[in-house]
């Protein structure tokens, strides 16, 4: 009977341990939640929109399906019309470097046509009012801009602004209540964390593929026609991406857009393993500035870098492989105001750290002239943080304003800006048309009215006020050759102020 009565004493004191243990679990536990948590924004991006965190965790029997579902309607095709340009014959062929970016998306008169020409690519909604990003590329020199929603609409596309330096375009559609992306925050994105490309390759609408993201401010050498301003501080993600993406949504599994698809790396055209996307930091920025401005606002911290390698090291002496090396510094410039030198080592910025240029130029390019940055740097064994003031591409730290060409009277001729029509139709990227000959100074030279004016010597004249310009310098030297072409795309060389 004792011992029966001892294995039940045992037994009860069993469950009262065990349900203590559970009890003490549970009080312990931290409450779970599905609702998302509110992060407060990184205080060193600025004038973007609100970047969600981008911190998600992904669920138990992973699938793509939510986001594929989310973010497919507002994602949109993109259709662009080109009228025939002047004195095109026949094909007009990509240049091969592009090519093995782009894929033949950019090649928009890949076979002789004598009615308007077509291309396409894809585009995000961003804002319920029928604000679109895209990139630069989908829709450079188009006629006419065309939208396909999800759903089957078409809306005809204004275009708001472009920035070539990072290959985005905004766009706006006059309709309202349109399904939108938010932005996810870029620097939270881990490599190896899977993405969703969303887009129209091949005019195949609304495809969805999977991948990873295989690396972050990756720098691939496309913008280097930028006269040394393009940003390139790339997403690489293995995410299928064709022709006909560019200009798509590169998202988190939580739906968030992460970048914007812009660029494959391929020997055919067609995707072969990497592509390459603008990160939400960059492209949120730019297009607050072309909402507000028309224009990027471009700052400047004034420095000639080179990233630190082995053989840096071991020619400098460097006692570290961080950093980007200072080669130069602009005279005058916010660098050498805060007092930077040459042979410093820039580390930091604002807390984030850099090591390559793209990282260098994606940090500071977050910000607007007149703004305060600070720089940390090594000089010798020696650390130090420096508050340096940001200047635009002019030397100061105002705003810049879209500039208005206007029409100007020079030696007694007229000079205008060139239409948009007009530089699309000779594939111009800008110019002065010069009336009035004969009553001018200009009535010797052979030039007839309606003459474009597009390059003076090595200079490439943009607007009326450069042909001034360039033409009031060449008067101490032995004259200028004038370049251009007429309405109808004749080509022409005047020789101006020559000696005989």
């Amino acid at each position: 009977m004792q011992a029966k009565q001892m294995m039940l004493g045992l037994l009860g004191s069993a469950v009262l341990g065990g349900g203590v243990a559970v009890g003490g679990y549970k009080l312990l536990e931290p409450e779970r939640t599905n609702a998302p948590q509110a992060i407060a924004a990184d205080p060193n991006i600025r004038y973007t929109s609100e970047l969600r965190s981008s911190n998600y965790v992904v669920p138990e029997g992973l699938n793509f399906t939510a986001a594929a579902a989310s973010v497919t309607p507002a994602v949109v095709h993109v259709m662009t019309e080109y009228a025939p340009k002047a004195g095109q014959g026949g094909s007009a062929r990509m240049d091969p470097f592009l090519r093995q970016f782009f894929g033949d998306e950019l090649e928009q008169y890949h076979q002789p046509q004598r009615g308007p020409q077509q291309g396409s690519g894809s585009g995000v909604i961003i804002a319920a009012n029928g604000y679109i990003v895209t990139n630069n590329h989908v829709i450079d020199k188009a006629d006419k801009i065309e939208v396909v929603m999800d759903d089957k609409r078409k809306f005809e596309a204004e275009l708001v602004g472009v920035d070539p330096t990072t290959d985005l375009a905004l766009l706006k559609v006059k309709a309202d209540n349109l399904p939108f992306i938010r932005y996810g925050n870029s620097d939270q994105v881990k490599v190896g964390e899977w993405v969703l490309a969303v887009g129209n390759p091949f005019n195949l609408n609304s495809t969805v593929t999977a991948g990873i993201i295989s690396a972050k401010g990756r720098n691939i050498n496309i913008l280097r026609d930028q006269q040394g301003m393009g940003i390139e501080s790339f997403l690489q993600t293995d995410a299928v991406v064709n022709p006909g993406n560019s200009g798509g949504a590169l998202v988190n599994l939580n739906g968030d857009l992460i970048g914007i698809n812009s660029a494959i790396a391929s020997q055919t055209g067609s995707f072969v393993g990497y592509s390459f996307a603008v990160p939400s930091s960059i492209v949120s920025k730019v297009i607050d500035d072309l909402l507000k401005y028309k224009v990027v606002q471009r700052a400047l911290l004034g420095v000639q870098i080179r990233e630190v390698d082995a053989t840096l090291a071991s020619e400098k002496k460097l006692n570290s492989l961080s950093g980007v090396y200072v080669m130069g510094l602009s005279k005058n410039s916010s660098a050498a105001d805060a007092g930077l030198r040459e042979g410093d080592i820039i580390t930091e910025i604002n807390g984030a750290k850099v090591n390559t240029s793209s990282q260098l130029q994606e940090q500071v390019a977050r910000f607007r002239p007149g703004d305060k940055i600070k720089v940390t740097y090594l000089r010798g064994s020696d650390s130090r943080t420096a508050s340096a003031t940001l200047r635009n591409s002019t030397g100061t730290t105002d705003i810049i304003r879209e500039e208005l060409a206007k029409a100007i009277k020079y030696e007694g001729a007229t000079l205008a800006p060139v239409s948009k029509q007009e530089m699309n139709k000779l594939g111009l990227e800008g110019g002065a048309k010069i009336s009035g000959i004969q009553g001018s100074n200009f009535r010797e030279t052979g030039i007839a009215d309606g003459f474009i004016i597009t390059r003076i010597d090595k200079n490439k004249v943009g607007k009326p006020q450069d042909v001034q310009q360039f033409l009031e310098a060449a008067k101490e030297s032995q004259g200028a050759l004038v370049e251009g072409v007429y309405p109808d795309g004749r080509k022409a060389y005047y020789p101006i102020g020559q000696a005989e």
